[in-house]
């Protein structure tokens, strides 16, 4: 098995928009059930 690693480097900018963007909607979630936590407790 041969690891190319020319094809990893080019593949580098991909998964790290895509953890990016995993980032961002896991702290939109928190945020929303934060805000709606503050709105709705008594």
């Amino acid at each position: 098995m041969k690891i190319d690693f020319g094809a990893f480097l080019n593949s580098l900018p991909i998964m790290g928009w895509g953890m990016l963007g995993i980032f961002i909607v896991a702290v939109t979630i928190i945020l929303i059930m934060m805000a709606l936590n503050k709105f709705t407790s008594k």
